[in-house]
């Protein structure tokens, strides 16, 4: 494996969780010469005093003015983590689209031209192969999907990846690394799936037991460590060993389950995200529905790297350090029963409204002349 030490590293996102925890982890090797971490916001008070000799600039990679940072300080590895999965996190899915690929395609413009740049490391997500009833039991990189994602975060992937294939054949002198990875799961990382796991009654799609496949934050962060700090080209798929069957983590979790029929789930998930309670898309309820799992020989026999924690141990991790387990007030639970119940007679009646109005709803089929049939 050819090795180029990097000296001038820019990493995008700094700013937030998987960005910081990067920039701090690479500020602290002595061998690189300066980190510079780029975001539209400032750092808050703790993640300053993270970050250590880490150099802050303001700077919105949607902007051309990108390029005059990467040109300036003569970068010579840039490391894009800056792509959100979370609307809500990002000021709505119009701010986060244009973050995630006006974003990404004004970043590798500016890498283009810069020739100091001699390394790109991209992080991407699993979630571009998408889920469907006709996936295969794992997913290899060059697998493509059976069901293209055709919205949110994913669909968004699909395209930063094309565009980055695209840098690649213009500048085929530059390490191109891709990094797919699954969920990430662990003690502190805040994203959904996690928030999803914290809720006391946790809604499922009735009849569906879909496999999950998750990656601890700390293997996360080892392996974007390690493509930033040596030439590990390729596209390379990155999460823990085995899966979790969804009612084999909510059990572990010690969350109570409760069936929702798969018409419904599209409103459930918006009420979910009215209430800010889970921002779940789409694709992401579809994975709820149909589950993935990706096959991770690449990542332990090419890239170099296996994952210290197993979906299972990094489940059981963030179950311990969350405070979660099957020990739960029954009181607590009645009441968010309670609660998950009024919501879905709620989503009932809203049901039966729009029939009388005339219109029909995919959660119960309506016959000709609108009567329903029974």
């Amino acid at each position: 494996m050819r090795t180029m030490p990097a000296s001038v590293v820019l990493v995008t996102g700094v700013s937030r969780y998987l960005g910081s925890r990067l920039a701090a982890r690479l500020a602290a090797d002595p061998a690189i010469e300066r980190v510079i971490g780029v975001d539209t916001v400032a750092p808050g008070r703790e993640l300053t005093s993270l970050l250590g000799r880490t150099q802050f600039v303001r700077a919105d990679i949607r902007n051309p003015l990108i390029a005059k940072v990467v040109s300036a300080a003569e970068v010579d590895t840039v490391v894009h983590v800056n792509i959100t999965a979370t609307p809500a996190g990002a000021g709505g899915r119009t701010s986060m689209k244009e973050m995630n690929v006006i974003g990404t395609m004004q970043l590798l413009a500016a890498c283009q031209k810069a020739a100091s740049v001699r390394r790109l490391v991209v992080k991407s997500t699993t979630a571009v192969y998408g889920s469907s009833p006709r996936d295969p039991a794992l997913f290899t990189e060059d697998m493509e999907p059976k069901a293209l994602p055709r919205s949110g975060y994913a669909k968004d992937a699909v395209e930063v990846e094309g565009y980055v294939r695209g840098f690649g054949r213009r500048r085929p002198d530059v390490a191109l690394t891709v990094l797919r990875f699954t969920n990430f799961i662990g003690p502190r990382i805040e994203s959904p799936l996690t928030r999803y796991f914290a809720l006391p009654v946790v809604p499922t799609v009735f009849g569906y037991d879909p496999r999950i496949q998750l990656l601890h934050e700390d293997d996360a962060l080892e392996v974007l460590r390690l493509a930033t700090t040596e030439d590990r080209p390729g596209t390379v798929n990155v999460g823990g060993s085995g899966v979790l069957l969804l009612s084999q983590a909510l059990r572990r979790a010690g969350r109570v389950a409760i069936p929702v029929l798969p018409p419904a789930v599209q409103l459930a998930g918006r009420a979910a995200r009215r209430a800010r309670l889970v921002d779940f898309s789409p694709e992401q309820l579809r994975l709820l529905e149909f589950g993935r799992a990706v096959d991770t020989t690449k990542l332990r026999k090419e890239f170099g790297y296996t994952p210290r924690y197993t979906t299972g141990e990094a489940f059981a991790d963030f179950v311990r350090t969350r405070g979660l387990g099957p020990r739960i007030d029954p009181a607590r639970l009645d009441r968010a029963g309670q609660a998950v119940l009024g919501l879905v007679g709620r989503l009932a009646e809203v049901g039966r409204v729009g029939r009388a109005g005339g219109v029909g709803t995919a959660a119960e089929p309506v016959g000709a002349g609108g009567d329903r049939r029974g």
